[in-house]
């Protein structure tokens, strides 16, 4: 069922219905998902499961009908309680110095890298959870610690709850729930404000499109995407594969690349999408420095998409 069918009438983003909630889901390739499967909605935790901080429901958020026409998003209290560092960044004339006073920034903030700790001590390790070693950690494996952690900041502040880590995130309780609801909560990378790091990033994020733009992209509400797959079946909300326009869903948060080509490597079928800024995390020349493996990965929030489907 597609998941603006799923709302009641006169449903509009202004609050969150705790009560509600729609999520993409994940499948093995990390990408697709299928449509709901069967059983009742109190053992379906993204029908029930939400806590939603930008103000939008997230039956909304995940909605074809958003990510055709979009809105600007915020994660409640976030910019007003860093007033200082969006004031230092109104003053940069590029990003590059914009991002360099993001960083600077968030390790005073945050105090990434204090001197006084022994290198070997719980403190030290504790310092060590930062934006960059989870953005690095997804790279490695969306499906790991790193993933589950920053699939519940989604959770936390979208409402978009996962339907796959590891395995199919259908009904509660499950093991696979269990994996998942244990890594996101793991001290690993879940210390020191890891979620309020995460918020800066997103609102940084979201300050720099605005301010800049995405390099290469033309301005405008959306951004051009590909996303390949070796399940493409599996993500069909809508359409055919073989008619090449169709509705994929996919999980509450996906890579995404910016070229075709690219994206081809990932899997015999290539998704062309307009993604909506405002559900970008991380982006190429965003943040300095090596963060996510490839060099034109797109790090965004998922959903159902409208999409041009072509064969390798």
């Amino acid at each position: 069922m597609p998941i603006e069918s799923a709302l009641p009438h006169g449903t509009g983003p202004k609050r969150a219905r705790p009560g509600i909630l729609s999520s993409p889901a994940r499948a093995p390739d990390a990408s697709a998902v299928s449509p709901d499967t069967g059983g009742t909605a109190d053992a379906q935790p993204h029908r029930w499961y939400s806590t939603n901080l930008v103000g939008a429901p997230a039956p909304v958020l995940a909605s074809r009908l958003f990510n055709e026409h979009p809105l600007p998003l915020h994660i409640a209290g976030t910019r007003e309680a860093h007033r200082g560092l969006f004031a230092l960044l109104d003053r940069c004339t590029d990003l590059p110095e914009a991002r360099d006073v993001f960083e600077h920034y968030v390790a005073i903030a945050f105090g990434l890298q204090p001197a006084d700790a022994p290198r070997d001590s719980a403190e030290a390790r504790r310092w060590r959870c930062s934006w960059r070693r989870l953005l690095q950690g997804w790279g490695g494996d969306a499906n790991g610690p790193a993933g589950a952690v920053l699939k519940g900041w989604v959770e936390s502040r979208f409402g978009l709850v996962p339907m796959f880590h590891k395995a199919r995130l259908e009904r509660f309780p499950s093991p696979a729930w269990v994996s998942y609801l244990e890594e996101k909560a793991a001290s690993r990378y879940h210390g020191n404000c890891i979620h309020q790091q995460l918020d800066l990033l997103y609102e940084f994020s979201q300050w720099a499109l605005d301010r800049f733009g995405l390099p290469q992209q033309p301005p405008g509400s959306h951004v051009r995407l590909w996303r390949g797959s070796t399940r493409a079946e599996e993500q069909l909300v809508a359409g055919r594969l073989q008619d090449r326009q169709c509705t994929v869903r996919l999980n509450s948060i996906a890579s995404f690349s910016l070229s075709r080509d690219e994206a081809g490597c990932f899997g015999d079928w290539v998704f062309e999408l307009q993604v909506p800024r405002c559900k970008l995390l991380v982006w190429p020349g965003l943040l300095p420095g090596p963060v996510l493996h490839g060099e034109q990965e797109v790090l965004a929030l998922g959903g159902d998409y409208p999409a041009q489907a072509s064969c390798q």
